[in-house]
């Protein structure tokens, strides 16, 4: 599916590609709607209402900053996703995907919509980090990557050849800012979520095991360790 050979650059989505995106899913339309109602004392159909203003936000800068959210609500909302923080967790194989990634030598960004706070409450429980040669959060650049401003951005701080790259996202506005930016290898995820049902990203082609993208050799070896 890849040939590796000609790629130099791996950009990775966080959240969904390389975390399950059950913990975010979870958070922002079950877990903070349901506190924020709690600490101000309000009843139901506010929950309802902001929940859909949540979801109506998907995609703008604002969506994915914390203390955006903190502010318009009033409420502390990195507190609150420590309270379900034991949610965060690493895809089936990605851990094993980065090791090779490291050892085979392309250059390896994590390109993120998620803010500065999100990043520095998952990093130190899942560990991706140690495998990333640098990390770009739209936050950086002041734009979401749905926008192409935020690919401009990220080549003037990470430069790399868009025809000699692999983005992977379960985004699919996401993966069309970047084929519209150039980026010529582009691959979904399935099922981003490990709790809901997996899904067809018109146009790409996704993943449903990182391994599926593992030259043979590195595939054979990962199954000769876990015989073993």
């Amino acid at each position: 599916m890849i040939d590796w050979r000609a790629i130099d650059t791996v950009l990775l989505d966080m959240d969904g590609t390389l975390l399950d995106l059950h913990f975010d899913s979870h958070f922002w339309l079950e877990h903070l709607p349901r506190r924020y109602v709690e600490l101000h004392k309000l009843d139901d159909t506010h929950r309802l209402a902001l929940c859909e203003r949540i979801v109506g936000e998907q995609g703008t800068l604002s969506w994915y900053s914390l203390d955006y959210w903190s502010q318009e609500l009033e409420v502390d909302v990195v507190a609150l996703k420590r309270e379900v923080q034991h949610l965060i967790s690493v895809r089936s194989d990605a851990l094993d995907f980065l090791q090779w990634l490291k050892s085979a030598h392309p250059r390896v960004v994590l390109a993120t919509n998620a803010d500065r706070a999100s990043l520095a409450l998952k990093l130190p429980l899942t560990g991706i980090d140690e495998y990333l040669d640098a990390i770009v959060s739209s936050e950086d650049l002041g734009v979401p990557k749905e926008e192409q401003a935020f690919w401009v951005g990220l080549g003037e701080r990470e430069p790399f050849d868009p025809e000699r790259t692999l983005f992977v996202d379960d985004n699919p506005r996401v993966l069309a800012s970047a084929r519209q930016y150039g980026i010529r290898h582009l691959l979904g995820i399935h099922q981003p979520d490990s709790q809901r049902p997996g899904r067809v990203l018109e146009g790409f082609t996704t993943l449903e095991r990182f391994a599926e993208i593992l030259p043979l050799t590195a595939q054979n070896a990962r199954e000769e360790s876990d015989r073993g």
